[in-house]
């Protein structure tokens, strides 16, 4: 007789604040014989508030760099009828976090994937933002480079959508600053910090005055943005087709040109952080910069 496949529990961890640990959570960990952590020193604390003593569960690491290997390994021990719990190091798993080869394999492996939901920061940030909620895009962590980070948020920017992304303290200064910089300097957005911790902040304004405030103050702690979308209230300067209005491109055009880029340069540039046709961009770039060259002769 076929012995039964385990099941995949992914479980959702506090952020910070241990009393969000929910009591079906508790219950999985002190009980499951295997444990994939993406950091094996949290899962332990958190079994040690749970009264589990060390040595008692298997834990085995499963952060990005060996998730792959580890996700055959978790899929035959389902195969073999032994059930997984699979936590990140705060929040839930998979979410900007590793954890999607573990679960694919375990459907491959046909095992039952039962989610065990809890604290997730794009939510508690979300909710607590002052912006709209019915509909919302996450984008995890941005590009660390700046050309792909602007392309990125070029991208995004005509949608109508509450944006939520995650970065690193180190990059919250660079990235607000680009974000008003493509999305626009009046649009709303909430600056949120160390959720559910001691020293939990949560500082709104708009994306200019946030950019100005983290130009040289870093904020300490693990950081959620929340910005508002294209048309939102407090959503900036789009038009009624979700692009910018000629005002505000124009405004950058002339800025681009200033720097020294050329026309062609100022245009890609332009249309990738819209999304507008190129030849529409490039043909207002060109005008604006006769316009200077014809200001500046006068």
């Amino acid at each position: 007789m076929k012995r039964p496949t385990g099941t995949l529990y992914v479980v959702s961890t506090p952020l910070g604040n241990r009393e969000d640990l929910s009591p079906r959570a508790a219950a999985l960990l002190r009980a499951a014989p295997v444990i994939a952590a993406e950091d094996t020193r949290t899962a332990r604390q958190l079994l040690g508030v749970l009264g589990v003593a060390a040595g008692e569960r298997r834990i085995v690491s499963c952060f990005d760099a060996n998730e792959g290997a580890r996700a055959g390994e978790l899929a035959a021990v389902l195969r073999e009828g032994g059930d997984v719990v699979l936590v990140s190091e705060a929040g839930t798993p998979l979410v900007s976090d590793p954890g999607y080869r573990v679960v694919a394999a375990a459907i491959g492996a046909g095992a039952q994937v039962v989610p065990v939901p809890g604290p997730s920061a794009v939510l508690a940030a979300l909710v607590a933002a002052g912006l709209p909620t019915d509909r919302f895009l996450f984008l995890g962590f941005p590009p660390r480079k700046a050309g792909a980070r602007r392309r990125l948020l070029g991208s995004v920017r005509a949608l109508p959508f509450t944006l939520v992304l995650y970065e690193s303290p180190l990059r919250t200064g660079a990235t607000l600053a680009a974000l008003a910089d493509v999305l626009g300097g009046a649009r709303a957005a909430c600056v949120a910090r160390e959720l559910t911790k001691e020293h939990e902040e949560l500082v709104r304004g708009t994306l200019a005055d946030l950019a100005n405030r983290y130009r040289d103050e870093r904020p300490l702690g693990e950081v959620t943005l929340v910005v508002a979308g294209a048309g939102e209230a407090g959503g900036g300067g789009e038009d009624e087709d979700g692009e910018g209005g000629d005002e505000e491109l124009s405004a950058r055009a002339d800025a681009l040109l200033a720097r020294g880029l050329s026309a062609r340069d100022a245009a890609d540039a332009l249309a990738a952080e819209t999304g507008r046709p190129r030849r529409a961009v490039y043909a207002l770039v060109v005008a604006r910069r006769a316009g200077k060259t014809s200001t500046d002769e006068d």
